[in-house]
């Protein structure tokens, strides 16, 4: 058995006294490991006690003990709460129970882990929190005599494997298709030991379509137990003759000591049609050429498209350019200003068409002018008043004008409807 009592004492500094710091009061942890060495998947049983002078005021927070190749549970109401004489004293606590599973043979080894507690201060009584830190822990899984020769090496109490078989039966048709469903039941050990279960077999004629597997754990008061379960459905496209293999899984029984192997039956795949043919040595001459020169085109427009690109976004960018200088667009945002009744931005935006648009100024339009100080007056006229029936009157102006301007009405660049519930 491992025991290990650390005391951790505050200082504050290397070079204090040992007396001062052994006159401060600090958590006790204590590790307990009777085993270190397990058969793989086999549980060793850690123990880690922390006691404080005190009481605590928050959780302890635990380490992991993550480590590769090692599977670690905590068990049934793995965290009680403790009380121990210390020096005379009742110190109060709490103690946690880990099982430690070795996935494979070998030694293990665990770093020096945090243990985080935060307790009331004895003499504040205010919380304070420490940090202690728990030894390294070594062990070992080990494969016990006689079954050196395990692979995957398998440990288990009881071990059982079972079939079930759903579909058409031998001889197959094409279309016909094939459940098989492999159950691995195993007692002592948990399901994740398991290896996979249904071997890929390359069967003629017949396409497999495996599912991915299920693991379920049952054990119960800390004994491991559970299933996997394996499915591949077989559908027969073409004449062939062929099996799925038989499954045999080797384990070792950990009551007898003994070697034993859990199986199941092939299944029979023939299928009754004629044998699809080969591709000849002319077809995959066919295939290459044509895969090779696909390839080349490919890599001919891909560097075309490079050489090209450049100018491309040029030109793009030249077109929305002057896109962004013409008449057109300024027409629009115009458009855009009235109908959302903008009167802020209504004036310089139809500065900036005016500007654009041919002779003679459009400002300078009777209806336009009308309608500007019909809105100016809505506006800020002795009398304000609903300002709507003005913004309309700017809208059929202005589109008037460039119907009569263009020679016909332009779908395209009309002004857009106004906006009834826009600002005023």
């Amino acid at each position: 058995m491992i025991r290990v009592v650390l005391l951790l004492a505050a200082f504050c500094a290397l070079a204090a006294p040992m007396v001062r710091a052994q006159q401060t009061e600090a958590p006790l942890i204590e590790v307990q490991f009777d085993e270190t060495e397990a058969i793989p998947g086999q549980p060793l049983s850690l123990r880690l006690t922390v006691l404080v002078p005190t009481w605590m005021t928050s959780p302890v927070v635990f380490p992991g003990f993550e480590v590769p190749n090692l599977m670690v549970r905590l068990p049934e109401r793995a965290t009680t709460p403790v009380s121990r004489r210390v020096g005379g004293d009742t110190w109060s606590g709490v103690s946690r129970h880990y099982r430690l599973i070795p996935m494979i043979p070998g030694g293990f080894r665990i770093a020096p882990q945090q243990v985080v507690v935060t307790w009331s201060d004895p003499d504040s009584a205010v919380p304070r929190q420490d940090v202690v830190m728990t030894p390294e822990i070594a062990f070992s899984g080990t494969v016990p005599p006689g079954a050196e020769g395990l692979d995957p090496f398998i440990a288990a109490t009881a071990l059982s494997l079972t079939q079930d078989l759903s579909g058409a039966q031998a001889p197959l048709k094409p279309g016909d298709s094939v459940t098989r469903v492999i159950t691995a039941q195993v007692a002592g050990v948990s399901p994740m030991f398991l290896p996979p279960l249904i071997p890929d077999t390359d069967v003629q004629g017949v396409a497999q379509y495996p599912a991915e597997p299920v693991l379920v754990e049952t054990g119960q008061r800390g004994a491991m137990a559970g299933t996997r379960t394996e499915s591949v459905t077989y559908i027969a496209q073409s004449g062939g003759a062929g099996a799925a293999d038989d499954i045999r899984l080797d384990w070792f029984n950990l009551d007898t000591g003994r070697i034993e192997t859990a199986t199941a039956e092939g299944i029979d795949l023939r299928v009754d049609a004629p044998v699809a043919a080969a591709m000849s040595d002319t077809d995959r001459r066919l295939v290459a050429l044509l895969s090779g020169g696909a390839l080349i085109v490919l890599g001919l427009l891909l560097f075309a498209l490079r050489r090209i690109a450049p100018q491309m976004r040029a030109r793009r960018a030249r077109r929305q350019e002057l896109y962004l200088a013409s008449e057109a667009w300024a027409y629009r945002q115009l458009g855009r200003v009235i109908s959302d009744q903008d009167y802020a931005a209504m004036l310089p935006a139809l500065d900036r068409w005016a500007a654009r648009a041919t002779s003679p100024d459009p400002r300078t339009d009777p209806a336009v002018a009308a309608a500007v100080s019909a809105l100016g007056a809505a506006r800020y006229g002795p009398a304000p008043t609903d300002d709507g029936a003005a913004w309309r009157q700017l809208h059929d102006a202005l589109h008037g004008l460039r119907d009569r301007r263009s020679g016909s009405h332009r779908a395209a660049e009309a002004l857009p409807p106004l906006n009834p519930m826009g600002p005023h």
